[in-house]
């Protein structure tokens, strides 16, 4: 990513799956901080915020009328895109299902947001390019944004392509923006109540080196990216600054890869998904914690 240019930090921002997990919050957190939102999916949220437009992402001309403000009453200028809306995992749908639906909905919404000038993207990239399920073990813990990307299902194939299409787009406009967030396991506050059940098993969540990101949190990434004051295309960790486990982080590494390479000193619960990067860069900080909600 060059020299900073002059971000928008507020305006009309179109925001895609919006119904979704993180789409609720991230809705919810850009309104509160002075943006103009147009929430989009293809089923309705229980609670909109802002604006809503029902469009099928892949369907090109949906969203070339979404970016553009030439859907009937949704009219206006779009400073930014957040494109969050997927199938969110792998094995939901055949894979050949996965692949289509989300290579051709991102590439709807990046072409579509190039075409109408809107230089301001975020979107979901994934913690899985990182190599998850970690049936190969990590190169090294904490991971980073470092190392090449270790695609191992359809899902995050299609996240690496992202990361390379986005690439090859801010090499042909300089003046675009766009920020990929790994973001790990999204979690609400309702769903801490089985971290307990985790401790009894250090394999049952060392697909993820036992991460996890607070929806909350998440939302603040997205807004932090959005604010950011540059070009070109960066990616970022973005998970909270503990694990899901009450063992220490150092156990658990000890138990299940012995063998992985720890650099640096670890806290007790520190994460080995590195937000080190996202911290430094973009001033993200995590606020939220199971441990807080569960004390």
């Amino acid at each position: 990513m060059t020299v900073p240019t002059g971000s928008t930090s507020s305006g009309r921002v179109v925001v895609t799956g919006a119904a979704g997990k993180l789409g609720r919050a991230v809705a919810a957190d850009l309104a509160r901080h002075g943006w103009d939102v147009v929430s989009v999916d293809r089923v309705r949220p229980a609670v909109v915020v802002g604006e809503f437009v029902t469009t099928d992402l892949t369907d090109y001309g949906q969203v070339l009328e979404l970016m553009t403000g030439a859907v009937d009453e949704h009219g206006g200028r779009v400073d930014a895109v957040v494109h969050l809306a997927a199938l969110p995992a792998p094995g939901l749908t055949a894979n050949s299902a996965t692949f289509a639906n989300n290579a051709t909905a991102s590439w709807n919404v990046f072409n579509a947001a190039r075409a109408a000038g809107v230089r301001n993207v975020v979107w979901a990239s994934s913690e899985t390019v990182l190599g998850l399920p970690f049936e190969t073990p990590p190169p090294y813990v904490p991971v980073d944004e470092e190392y090449r990307v270790r695609p191992e299902s359809t899902y995050s194939l299609v996240k690496a392509l992202e990361e390379e299409m986005a690439h090859h787009l801010c090499r042909w406009d300089p003046r675009l923006k766009m920020i990929g967030l790994r973001f790990s396991n999204v979690m609400d506050p309702a769903d801490y109540a089985a971290f307990a059940s985790y401790d009894a098993d250090a394999h049952l969540r060392k697909w993820n080196l036992w991460g996890y990101i607070d929806a909350r949190d998440g939302a603040q990434a997205v807004r932090r990216a959005l604010d950011h004051d540059a070009t070109g295309l960066d990616v970022f960790i973005v998970a909270n600054a503990d694990t899901v486990m009450s063992r220490s982080s150092a156990e658990l590494l000890a138990e299940v890869f012995p063998e992985v390479e720890v650099r640096g000193q670890l806290g007790e619960h520190e994460t080995l998904l590195s937000i080190d990067k996202a911290r430094r860069v973009l001033g993200f900080e995590p606020e939220h914690s199971w441990r807080d909600a569960t004390a």
